[in-house]
């Protein structure tokens, strides 16, 4: 992995049935639920592109990130990714695969937030940008969001 990003990089993950899986890094979505890479939400799309802290990403990363968008279409420029970390694997040995949609927080200066972000109403709380360890440590964010609610008198 790059240390300058919160993604994995290109990975192996074992699955509770024993088979193994190799992930790509991370790459721009063209939708906000775009699970393939041919979905296109162009509303989304235009509100991705027309915000400023986007160009400000891309301006400081675009090699990194066309990078990611090549080695993503091209099966051959994976496998040799993968191959940096078991070089036995050849190209004929792997098959599509799932994908996932990681919601990455951007902020106005380009920066991605690698925390997260806690919005509260006079109703409500709105926990933003809740990346991949939510899930192992959901009660210590649970307990973050219960003293978020009381200290702002929502409880």
């Amino acid at each position: 992995p790059d240390p300058r990003f919160p993604f994995l990089g290109v990975h192996f993950t074992r699955l509770l049935d024993g088979r193994r899986e190799a992930g790509p890094n991370a790459v721009l979505a063209w939708a906000r639920e775009g699970y393939h890479k041919t979905t296109i939400n162009p509303a989304e799309l235009t509100e991705t592109l027309t915000y400023p802290g986007f160009w400000r990403l891309a301006r400081r990363y675009w090699q990194a990130g066309l990078q990611e968008m090549v080695r993503s279409h091209s099966k051959a420029r994976f496998v040799a990714a993968l191959q940096r970390l078991v070089p036995i694997i050849t190209t004929d040995e792997m098959e599509p695969g799932g994908a996932g949609v990681r919601a990455q927080a951007l902020d106005a200066d380009g920066r991605l937030v690698d925390d997260f972000v806690l919005l509260t109403s006079d109703r409500s709380v709105h926990v933003l940008n809740a990346p991949s360890p939510a899930a192992t440590s959901s009660l210590a964010i649970a307990d973050h969001i219960l003293d978020s609610a009381m200290s702002t008198g929502l409880l």
